[in-house]
């Protein structure tokens, strides 16, 4: 009976095999994952090279000439000075906006007063693009910086007020009365209840007005800026450099993917309580 029981006791190597095994998958799935991306961006190389071929440089720069493009930007110095003024226009401007799009949303969604009188406004002005205001917002507040940070804002901060107000919304009322019927008062409610159920809510309107900002900056840096992407476009344009306009292409896109990837990296590691994934 006392060999029997001894059998089936695992060995310190059995109990380690199920770890050794997960961990075995998951190094097996980002090789998996990595060579996926390597032949993604393989493959856009390549049809990118091909078509840049076929239409000619006065078209479509190619990857080698956007390489030259680029490394000549950045020893004149004017590839960093671009990268930095949108960068800082963007996160400010941005900021601005969920900083103050959440509360927003949360009141709008939960006090109906608050909603009956904001609704109007922003059902009518978060259709209106903001480049249709690039040019009021440079004569009321020049050219400056703040005409930028202020059109980055008017991009964010509808997107995160109706996200946040969708997320506020759907919160289930069993959670708000559980609360009620323990004694939670309504800004206790507030508090334990309402801001965390609205944090995945709010993080998706952050992430989504993320994208548009950079929509936007491109818009308003054409108009009136003599640094930032933007402006190095319309510059290219100006000296018919095409490979410019593609090297503001691609820091665009290198910049926003970025920008999301940390944002994403950041609200998985400190919001995951909040459900935010």
């Amino acid at each position: 009976m006392t060999a029997a029981v001894q059998n089936t006791v695992p060995t310190r190597s059995e109990r380690a095999q199920p770890a050794r095994t997960r961990r075995s998958s998951a190094g097996g799935a980002a090789l998996r994952t990595a060579a996926l991306w390597v032949a993604s961006a393989v493959i856009g190389l390549g049809v990118w090279s091909f078509l840049a071929w076929w239409y000619g440089p006065t078209t479509i720069a190619s990857p080698t000439q956007v390489v030259t493009a680029a490394r000549e930007l950045a020893e004149s110095g004017v590839l960093w000075t671009s990268i930095w003024a949108s960068a800082q226009r963007i996160l400010v401007g941005w900021s601005l906006g969920v900083v103050i799009g959440a509360p927003v949303g949360i009141l709008m969604g939960r006090v109906n007063l608050v909603r009956q009188l904001l609704d109007p406004y922003i059902e009518f002005f978060r259709f209106i693009p903001p480049i249709a205001f690039v040019t009021l917002a440079v004569v009321w507040f020049g050219i400056g910086e703040t005409s930028k940070i202020v059109l980055i804002f008017y991009t964010s901060v509808f997107i995160v007020t109706v996200s946040t107000i969708a997320a506020t919304v759907a919160i289930s009322e069993n959670k708000l009365q559980a609360a009620a019927n323990l004694g939670a008062g309504k800004l206790q409610i507030m508090k334990t209840v309402v801001l965390p159920s609205s944090v995945p809510g709010i993080v998706t309107g952050a992430r989504l007005a993320m994208g548009n900002s950079f929509l936007t900056i491109v818009s308003a840096e054409i108009v009136a800026a003599d640094h930032g992407i933007g402006s190095m476009i319309w510059q290219a344009r100006n000296y018919g450099r095409i490979d410019w306009t593609f090297v503001g292409i691609m820091v665009l896109g290198i910049m926003g993917f970025l920008f999301d990837r940390v944002l994403r990296v950041l609200s998985g590691r400190y919001l995951t309580r909040y459900g935010v994934k």
